[in-house]
């Protein structure tokens, strides 16, 4: 018991150390619009490079969490609308406490190419991404417009563990919307996941 107390007062002290910046809030510009980050490409990108004419699509990401396979054709049809409608997409790995493991670079590498990835998949070096935008779940969305506001964040849509019970689709009609000059009705949804692997 002693010690399951003190492993939650680090978690605590860890968590407050680490995540000062607050949720990032419907409106709110890029964070962090000018970091580098290592694609799988071997390219280093940063999210203004990424921007399209019509806006951005960040979603933190990685290759190990079951959630995230769960939704890889949901993942595949999303970031293959966004850059169809003229919207930059990137996904970003910020899991730093496995990139010895199942989110090593090389591994991102194999897992890209298996997926047949025609967008960025970038590593977030010491989460400092993942800090700034207050993400905490994989896979979670940011859709940010042409003037780098963000107008949605949350779910790609209502049924993230069955693809078949969907019966909202958040990012897909928030998307439709920001295109058309229409405000997000829907703009921020619960992400569910597994929690981004922070080294601690």
């Amino acid at each position: 018991m002693k010690k399951q107390f003190v492993l939650l007062l680090l978690a605590t002290v860890w968590l407050t150390a680490f995540r000062t910046s607050d949720a990032l809030e419907i409106g709110a510009k890029i964070p962090k619009p000018d970091v580098k980050m290592k694609d799988v490409s071997g390219k280093e990108v940063s999210l203004n490079d990424v921007k399209k004419a019509n806006g951005l699509l960040v979603m933190f990401s990685c290759n190990t969490c079951p959630y995230v396979q769960r939704n890889q054709e949901r993942t595949r049809e999303i970031c293959t609308y966004a850059l169809k409608h003229n919207i930059g997409v990137i996904l970003v790995n910020s899991n730093e406490a496995e990139r010895a493991g199942g989110d090593s670079y090389e591994a991102m590498k194999a897992y890209a190419k298996k997926l047949n990835y025609s967008w960025y998949y970038a590593v977030d070096k010491n989460n400092e991404l993942a800090d700034a935008f207050a993400a905490d779940r994989t896979p979670e969305c940011y859709l940010f417009n042409k003037d780098a506001t963000l107008v949605y964040k949350g779910a790609i849509d209502d049924n993230p563990g069955n693809a078949a019970g969907v019966q909202a689709k958040y990012l897909h009609t928030a998307i439709d919307a920001m295109v058309a000059g229409r405000a997000v009705e829907v703009n921020s949804t619960a992400s569910v996941g597994c929690g981004i692997k922070r080294k601690m």
